[in-house]
């Protein structure tokens, strides 16, 4: 077939990247750094049990995220379980079928059922006027999604909910460091829960925190964390291991130290996508929404099989054959997942459904360089001139 570069990888030739490039950010502190900490830590003798590092990595948080209560926890997935239990909800949620399915499976372990929304097209963020129609008397909670060092409008969201009588709290996994109407996300709704994973920009490997500003809800969260730092015997109807190691908390410390660095280092990898990628057709490149201030911690775009002339799937397909470890986020949506699918038919999230199909995630982080992602511009460029050949390949 005429038109394709024969060095595509997936019509046979050689990847373009002999060492994969991860999609998360896989940040780590300087080798000095790391060994000083962990001797000091191995010297002191204490792992965990909310030790000193994870007071002083609390502390920290608090400061940063200008809260009262920063509550350390093992993940952000356990975050969000403590979160439904504290605010001791019943019955349904509205939250996004477009995020990451643990969103919905820490309601549904909490006995809760999800009432999934959809999201604008434009911000991929949930809106008060998608969620409107869904209010009702069956309605305890509105559970939104901060995407793509983004957010989702908190303030407009709060008065929705005040106005409805209900509670919200913010899944923020993705947006630590992000700043909005004034002040860093943290502080809004009854309480955030944040992610500090080694695919976010604020990693420690595995590990979470939970910010709030009502000091009863935070005690409740730190009786259900673990039996250890309850400063008030609160009631709480369940409690769990949420606890954050001294390592965690060691890693914590450190990754804040370098987070201004992480996030000058993604805006240079993705200056280059944004411009790069501006003539391309069918590519669309997503900005974060609703934000001062991004963490810069994704580089999203959206591709359009009608203009591109091969779907995302088959972009993924080809940039992975190339060692490039692009993902689909999110796919399918959450709506279209046992358990959520045992009753019967998906409810109709048009948006939802568009997205999952169109939003790719390209690399960024620690272990790229604005080098390489010049190279993967340059491969989708060959990607979107080779479709013919790509697809007849993919065909036979």
């Amino acid at each position: 077939m005429a038109g394709a570069p024969r060095s595509l990888a997936v019509l046979g030739g050689s990847p373009a990247f002999a060492t994969e490039l991860p999609v998360g950010q896989m940040y780590f502190p300087p080798w000095e750094a790391y060994e000083e900490a962990f001797r000091a830590l191995f010297d002191r003798e204490y792992y965990t049990n909310h030790g000193p590092m994870a007071r002083e990595a609390e502390a920290r948080l608090a400061e940063v995220l200008d809260v009262e209560h920063a509550l350390c926890v093992t993940n952000a997935t356990i975050g969000l379980m403590m979160a439904a239990k504290a605010l001791d909800l019943r019955g349904r949620v509205i939250t996004p079928a477009f995020t990451f399915v643990a969103t919905a499976q820490a309601l549904t372990w909490a006995g809760l059922e999800p009432v999934f929304c959809d999201v604008s097209r434009t911000t991929h963020q949930m809106t008060p006027d998608l969620v409107a129609p869904l209010l009702d008397d069956s309605i305890t909670a509105i559970h939104p999604v901060n995407l793509w060092g983004g957010t989702c409008g908190p303030s407009a969201l709060e008065a929705l909910a005040r106005a409805g009588g209900v509670h919200l709290y913010f899944d923020s996994a993705q947006a630590f460091g992000c700043r909005t109407e004034g002040r860093p996300v943290g502080s809004f709704g009854a309480l955030e829960v944040f992610s500090f994973h080694a695919t976010k920009i604020l990693g420690t490997g595995e590990g979470a925190c939970i910010t709030t500003n009502d000091g009863d809800l935070a005690e409740r969260l730190r009786n259900i964390r673990s039996s250890y730092d309850i400063r008030s015997r609160v009631a709480v109807p369940v409690t769990t291991n949420g606890r954050f190691s001294e390592a965690q908390a060691v890693l914590c410390l450190l990754s804040l130290d370098e987070y201004e660095g992480r996030r000058r280092h993604n805006i240079s990898i993705r200056d280059v996508y944004r411009a790069g990628l501006a003539d391309v057709p069918g590519i669309d490149w997503c900005e974060p929404s609703g934000v001062e201030t991004s963490n810069e911690q994704y580089a999203v775009c959206e591709v359009h099989a009608e203009v591109f002339a091969i779907s995302r799937n088959v972009l993924l397909q080809s940039l992975k054959a190339e060692g490039v470890n692009v993902r689909r986020y999110f796919y399918p949506g959450v709506h279209r997942v046992p358990p959520y699918t045992d009753g019967g038919e998906a409810p109709s999230l048009p948006n939802t459904d568009h997205l999952c199909d169109t939003v790719l995630q390209l690399p960024l982080g620690a272990l790229v360089t604005p080098r390489d992602a010049d190279r993967i511009v340059e491969l989708i460029n060959e990607i979107h001139a080779g479709a013919e050949a790509i697809a007849h390949r993919l065909r036979s």
